[in-house]
Order: structure tokens, then sequence, then C-alpha cells
């Protein structure tokens, strides 16, 4: 798996211009689609909300959706494992489904 940081080297947004994910209101949707299909989109919205980093569009969610995940699931410590895990599940049951 990445380590914190090298994710970013295969970010779908890496050649956009970052002004474009540091929007506000309806500029948000625009932004969100860079994200879908990213590879490496769940270890950037876990940076974010483990940072709890309050602007932009981070791995396909605006800040405002970050806040309201936050306030849901204040016992979670760490989003990365928890994302990498769900991940994996997921995975797991689309290979089983597929087999």
């Amino acid at each position: 798996m990445f380590e914190q940081g090298d994710w970013r080297v295969n970010a779908a947004c890496r050649d956009q211009n970052p002004d474009q994910l540091f929007v506000r209101g309806a500029e948000q949707r625009k932004a969100r689609m860079v994200c879908f299909g990213c590879p490496v989109r769940t270890e950037c919205l876990s940076e974010a909300l483990d940072n709890k980093i309050e602007f932009g569009v981070w791995g396909g969610m605006t800040e405002r959706e970050r806040r309201a995940l936050l306030r849901r699931r204040p016992d979670v410590r760490n989003w990365r494992e928890l994302l990498e895990a769900a991940r994996q599940d997921y995975t797991d049951i689309t290979e089983f489904q597929v087999s």
C-alpha cells in the first residue's frame, strides 16, 4: 500500500490547477467529478479526515460532507485504516461474486 504522501503521485488531480479543487457552492460538484474513478480516492479522503482539513474537495467529498461525516463518527481515530478495510471488504465481496 502507499506510504502517507506517496499517493499524491497517482492522484487524478495531480495535473489540475489546485484552485479548481478549492471552490465554493455549485462549483464543488464539478471539482468532485475529478475524484470519481481516481485510484487513490481512499487515501486522499482519509488524509483530509485524519487531518481535519477544512477546505477543498478531497476524495470526492466537500468540506461540508466531511464535517458531517466527522460529526456522525466521532469514534473513528484512524480514517485511513477504516477506509482501507472497507475497500478491502468491498474488493473481497466483488471477487467472490465474480468467481
